[in-house]
């Protein structure tokens, strides 16, 4: 039971909530409904969205208040998203699948021998208008990608890209600047 003493009661039962609502929302077929049911559950969803299977972790904490996805946003499928730190993504941001975007860092129960070098950290992430997130990428806690940038396949982005950049590898590195 050390779980619930180090979230609490409370967490407890909302975590289970949560759960119940994501197995909901994914199984709903069709992405204009899961907009919808991400509205109505605290999100900010703008309009024209496409939403596919996406996994939200760590809801028991602020629940989807703390998700902001613009107009015009394509999300494929087994998208992580990190619901602790915030996310947030302007308009016509794409996330191609399995992307996982993390806001936050743990290593485990307050008495794990590495929280003191470690401790636990959420930090929002933040994409501009126009970015395109590449397969299997993944973006660390705390990170913002610029106005039309792109992050390729695969990559691991560990701090900010400038604006109209593309960046690759692990971890990434610019690759070249995008012309206007």
């Amino acid at each position: 039971m050390k779980s619930f003493q180090a979230i609490g009661w409370q967490k407890v039962v909302r975590f289970v909530l949560y759960g119940i609502y994501q197995a909901v929302l994914t199984r709903v077929l069709l992405p204009p409904v899961r907009a919808w049911m991400l509205r109505l559950a605290g999100a900010r969803v703008g309009n024209n969205c496409v939403i596919h299977n996406v996994h939200f972790d760590n809801l028991y904490h602020y629940g989807f208040a703390k998700i902001i996805i613009g107009n015009n946003c394509f999300i494929g499928d087994e998208v992580l998203l990190d619901a602790r730190g915030g996310v947030t993504l302007g308009d016509h941001v794409t996330l191609s699948n399995r992307v996982a975007v993390l806001t936050h860092i743990n290593v485990g129960y307050p008495d794990h021998p590495l929280q003191k070098a470690y401790p636990m950290r959420e930090s929002a992430v933040v994409m501009k208008r126009g970015v395109y997130i590449g397969t299997g990428a993944t973006i660390l806690p705390g990170v913002a990608i610029g106005q039309s940038s792109v992050v390729g396949a695969g990559a691991v982005v560990t701090r900010d890209v400038p604006a109209r950049t593309v960046v690759a590898g692990v971890p990434a590195k610019v690759i070249k600047k995008i012309q206007k």
